[in-house]
């Protein structure tokens, strides 16, 4: 049975992981550079400087908590919303592939950007915004597929996480950049 307002509420927050990584990994990174400080044949780096190790792991590793927290809290208060998984191992491995695969989409957007010459800090709108949703999405439909059905199958909460990301991630930077910790508010 359908239920429109829970599917999009249970969409929304069971996706949680996923949209706090890259803040997360903000507040924690700085530290190592992912590509290493290399550059691709083309000459220009890899990644660059934004994406960091200590951004990876930190965003990854808040972001799980985050997951857990939500999984907890659906136990105890016997929330209608879909669990993230049977016990509290699978939800973790679950969560923490969410906040992982979230910064990796976020990565290969970044990697891109530099192959069509944008620089580090250069809006890109959507390129910007969906590839770490989507890289996520696909993820979770690959390995956690009784998982991504339930919450994603009847295209309302797909259809819903799709379309709240790109404003969602906009506002997000807003207040990181209104907070000191982004250079640019996009």
């Amino acid at each position: 049975m359908v239920n429109i307002p829970l599917d999009i509420l249970q969409a929304f927050i069971l996706t949680m992981p996923a949209f706090a990584a890259n803040p997360l990994a903000v507040v924690t990174g700085g530290h190592a550079p992912m590509d290493f400080g290399k550059t691709f044949p083309d000459g220009r780096r890899i990644l660059g400087d934004g994406k960091t190790w200590s951004g990876f792991i930190g965003g990854s590793a808040l972001a799980s908590i985050l997951g857990l927290l939500i999984y907890l809290a659906n136990l105890l208060l016997g929330s209608p919303l879909v669990s993230y998984g049977p016990n509290l191992l699978s939800a973790f491995v679950l969560v923490l592939s969410m906040g992982i695969s979230s910064l990796a989409g976020d990565a290969i957007g970044s990697f891109v950007k530099r192959r069509i010459g944008l620089e580090r800090g250069a809006n890109a709108s959507l390129l910007d915004q969906l590839p770490f949703i989507l890289f996520t999405l696909a993820i979770v439909a690959l390995f956690f597929m009784p998982f991504f059905n339930a919450v994603y199958g009847n295209l309302i909460g797909l259809v819903t996480v799709v379309i709240i990301t790109p404003p969602m991630h906009r506002a997000v930077n807003i207040i990181g950049y209104k907070m000191k910790r982004k250079d640019v508010p996009w």
